[in-house]
């Protein structure tokens, strides 16, 4: 369908395609594999973005879907929580949280605590001393815990991120958490290709997802199966032959008729 943009195509056409925008920290391998596997004419483009973009994607149209961290401005928007990560807390390898699992919000009351501007756990001051100033970015932040300014609080998928042979992370406790959500320009129903992905995020099967392939399945006329007819009872003689199984005849009652020996019985007088 030359000259046709894909967001406008129709969801059946095979020049459709489906836009993922994803922050930093979200990963959408695994359910990229799975797009590709259930929908192999339709492409799935990825598009990186930061916190400060993602929003701006989805209403400008960039993406037809996100992966975003809450909240989510409700008023032009939906979305649908995926999951809460772990917040853990940045340090040097030598330092003395290094030593521990598990480092409590009290714990970081001496640390100087660097808050980046693009802070993605929500709070408006750490705990500890605060910097002079804050980092641009989170990055920034990481190459200053690595020359012994200061500790980073951030979700783990950031630790991960922006792994450093030099340093280490600790699970943060008493602290606020980062949730990631699948988000979508608001409308009264979620257009075909985002329930699709819906789908896949929450982990339903091919044959409960819904969407267009859920409707492809709907117009295939399934035949009823047919039920199989009940075959004859019968039991087989030693002597070859056959006869019906059931209740024994009138011939082979207790009360008249031919006995044993052929002869008929006497009746009582």
């Amino acid at each position: 369908m030359t000259g046709t943009d894909a967001s406008s195509s129709s969801p059946a056409s095979p020049s459709a395609s489906f836009r993922l925008a994803y922050v930093p920290g979200a990963t959408p391998a695994k359910w990229v594999r799975i797009w590709n596997e259930r929908l192999p004419d339709v492409p799935l483009t990825l598009l990186s973005v930061t916190p400060a973009e993602a929003f701006g994607a989805l209403r400008e149209g960039a993406a037809d879907a996100g992966l975003v961290r809450l909240p989510v401005d409700r008023d032009d928007l939906s979305a649908i929580p995926l999951y809460t990560e772990t917040t853990v807390v940045v340090v040097p390898k030598d330092h003395l949280f290094a030593a521990v699992e598990e480092v409590s919000a009290e714990d970081l009351a001496d640390e100087l605590v660097l808050h980046p501007l693009d802070d993605t756990l929500g709070w408006e001051r750490p705990p500890g001393r605060p910097a002079m100033e804050r980092p641009a970015t989170t990055a920034d932040a990481i190459e200053l815990v690595a020359a012994g300014v200061g500790v980073l609080a951030v979700p783990q998928s950031l630790a991960r991120l922006h792994h450093r042979k030099d340093l280490t992370y600790r699970t943060l406790v008493g602290v606020p958490q980062s949730r990631v959500a699948l988000s979508w320009p608001a409308a009264d129903e979620a257009p075909d290709l985002v329930e699709e992905f819906i789908g896949i995020v929450r982990g339903r099967t091919v044959n409960s997802t819904r969407g267009r392939r859920a409707e492809e399945k709907k117009g295939q006329k399934q035949p009823k199966p047919q039920k199989a007819a009940k075959p004859a009872r019968t039991t087989g003689k030693p002597g070859g032959g056959s006869r019906t199984a059931g209740r024994p005849s009138a011939s082979r009652k207790g009360g008249g008729g031919a006995g044993r020996s052929g002869k008929p019985r006497r009746g009582r007088g």
